[in-house]
């Protein structure tokens, strides 16, 4: 069986001419084809470099199809999308001519006329994956009008946490991010982890307001002492990363900040930190990176929006709710004072719910429910 996969995946050409892309989706699709015959991804191929956290496809039966990068939020970047519909169109169209069955990964610019094109104009078995919030209040137009369409579609589509009046056709995935490896590996890292302070916590994403950036900056800084923390740790890039870096010396705090890092070298901080922090007000499905932390007995610190609050509960972390800076720093008060024996269960209780998060997991039920 042959698969297209049509996504907004980051693209980039190396100097020695090897395509990599955005490493979570890239993982996705090389463990995916360890069940197809081929996989064509039609996607965006970028100029310039590519960050770090870029992986490469590591089989030979996986195909890149390159698109010209369009899509943004001003208008002349809208209208670029519209002027390129025929040849987008064109592309996908050759490409699902190649093969038995399509996923297309939304919500995405391209995403609104490429639902009602698949929907209407191939008779191909496929299913579409909502990566966003799929319960989100007054979204964007777009991701309001793909996910109307959605609902009101024949064929399968996966999302983020169940909801009520959930659609039938609407199926409850998890985004997959670990292998059977890792959590052996995870199981091992968190019984030998111990809670006792000072603790190091760490933040991986978009360096940005809305993930929680700039509530954590203000969480730390507000705190009476800082002797029971170690490091926070910021992973990932942003227009504000200077602006935060520049916050947290001013406050004396005890922040890194990395940039982009390699997936192992982002799982080596999970190895040695005790929460991950993801105070976020932004769009999200379920971000990978809280199951990746929790596999390696990270107690999540983390906001309910979206499906998260369906996997984080006060067994295995603590919610910030309502999402402040105020409410975080007394939830920081909190489990700074707290016994070992609580955070160390806490931790355990992680670690099982990150069962569901891999990709033999994943790859199972995409077989049996929606490919059979």
């Amino acid at each position: 069986m042959k698969l297209a996969i049509i996504s907004h995946t980051e693209h980039y050409k190396q100097s020695d001419g090897t395509i990599v892309g955005w490493g979570p989706t890239i993982s996705e699709i090389n463990h995916l084809a360890k069940d197809f015959e081929e996989i064509y991804h039609v996607a965006f191929l970028h100029s310039g470099t590519p960050p770090l956290s870029s992986l490469p496809y590591t089989s030979s039966k996986i195909k890149f199809v390159p698109l010209k990068p369009v899509g943004g939020k001003g208008v002349g970047q809208k209208l670029e999308i519209i002027l390129n519909i025929p040849t987008i169109l064109n592309t996908v169209q050759k490409t699902i001519n190649k093969v038995d069955v399509f996923q297309l990964r939304t919500p995405t610019g391209i995403g609104v006329f490429l639902i009602p094109y698949l929907t209407l104009f191939t008779t191909k078995k496929g299913w579409f994956k909502y990566a966003g919030n799929w319960n989100q209040d007054n979204p964007p137009l777009g991701y309001a009008l793909q996910r109307w369409m959605l609902k009101n579609q024949k064929r399968k589509v996966t999302i983020n946490g169940s909801w009520p009046k959930q659609p039938k056709h609407c199926l409850t995935f998890e985004n997959p991010c670990l292998t059977i490896a890792e959590r052996e590996e995870g199981l091992r890292i968190t019984q030998e982890k111990s809670f006792e302070p000072p603790y190091t916590f760490c933040f991986v994403g978009r360096l940005e307001d809305a993930k929680g950036v700039q509530r954590i900056v203000e969480a730390f800084g507000a705190l009476a002492s800082l002797k029971k923390v170690q490091t926070i740790h910021f992973i990932g890039n942003g227009e504000k990363m200077n602006h935060y870096q520049k916050q947290c010396d001013d406050l004396g705090l005890p922040a890194v900040f990395h940039g982009f890092l390699e997936r192992q070298e982002v799982f080596e901080i999970y190895k040695t930190s005790h929460f991950i922090l993801l105070p976020s007000t932004a769009s999200e499905g379920f971000p990978k990176v809280i199951a990746e932390g929790m596999n390696f007995g990270c107690v999540p610190i983390v906001s309910d929006v979206s499906s998260i609050g369906q996997y984080i509960n006060p067994n295995n972390g603590f919610i910030v709710n309502p999402c402040t800076a105020e409410e975080l720093k007394q939830l920081l008060d909190q489990l700074i004072l707290m016994d070992i024996a609580s955070l160390k269960i806490k931790a355990n209780e992680s670690y099982q719910v990150a069962k569901d998060f891999t990709f033999e997991k994943y790859r199972y039920r995409i077989k049996s429910e929606i490919l059979e």
